[in-house]
């Protein structure tokens, strides 16, 4: 035997939530008041102390012998405990891992496309996947792709590290970067400010009817909404190998 009362006094099955005032029906707990341990005491006189204070008395530990107690503004704890969840949830949000195509002989145009999108993805806070795509003979040169992932990463230094170096997985050269720390905070603020001077220049447009001031969001945004598939429909896994199936020629007869 320990020492605890049976029936309704068993902590060992505490209720769901927590017990606040008189719905704490244990005869004695610890209270604790601020940062003050104001000790054991009868549970009729600590809520009477609570009442004094125009505060609630709250069971924050039931398990404990006695029940450990605090003298507290309950609605305020609600809330700090509701917005700590939410930040906790935020913080826990589950990271994908997008991935970006490349051909190993990737033209200028198509690489800033793609990258602007990798940034994004980055700024989102997920990781990125690089896969550059050999086909048929292509394999042979696997220094070119090498080349196209190097390109990427140094055009993303600014806001990514390197998770997985380059590796070879049959006909793909796959590398994976994550964001830095502080990149998704940056890339948020970096929004506000954005979204702030469009609406300045709609305050603008509104004052100055005849002036046609642009907004920031309209500016080179159209595309920023495509996903992995859009982006990676120039590359197509599928023909990886029609260059392989190819005959040689170079000992073709007339």
């Amino acid at each position: 035997m320990n020492g605890r009362p049976p029936g309704r006094f068993d902590r060992r099955r505490p209720e769901a939530g927590l017990r606040i005032n008189h719905r704490i029906r244990v005869p004695e707990i610890r209270v604790i008041l601020e940062e003050e341990q104001l000790g054991i005491m009868p549970t009729h006189e600590a809520l009477r102390l609570a009442e004094e204070k125009g505060l609630d008395l709250v069971e924050i530990s039931p398990r404990a012998f006695p029940p450990v107690c605090r003298i507290m503004d309950y609605g305020k704890y609600k809330y700090e405990e509701a917005k700590k969840k939410q930040q906790a949830r935020k913080r826990a949000s589950t990271v994908e891992t997008k991935e970006i195509k490349f051909r190993p002989k990737t033209e200028e145009h198509d690489m800033a496309f793609k990258v602007k999108h990798v940034r994004r993805f980055l700024e989102g806070g997920n990781k990125v996947r690089l896969a550059v795509v050999f086909r048929g003979r292509e394999i042979t040169h696997p220094k070119t792709g090498m080349n196209v992932l190097n390109r990427v990463v140094e055009l993303c230094a600014d806001i990514a590290t390197v998770e997985a170096t380059p590796n070879m997985e049959g006909r793909r050269m796959i590398m994976v970067i994550a964001p830095k720390p502080g990149v998704v905070r940056k890339a948020q603020e970096a929004k506000k400010a954005q979204a702030a001077q469009a609406q300045a220049a709609q305050a603008v447009k509104k004052d100055q009817p005849g002036k046609q001031a642009p907004s920031a969001n309209e500016i080179d945004d159209d595309d920023d909404d495509l996903d992995e598939d859009q982006i990676n429909a120039d590359v197509d896994d599928s023909d990886e190998d029609d260059d392989a199936a190819a005959p040689a020629t170079d000992d073709a007869t007339p």
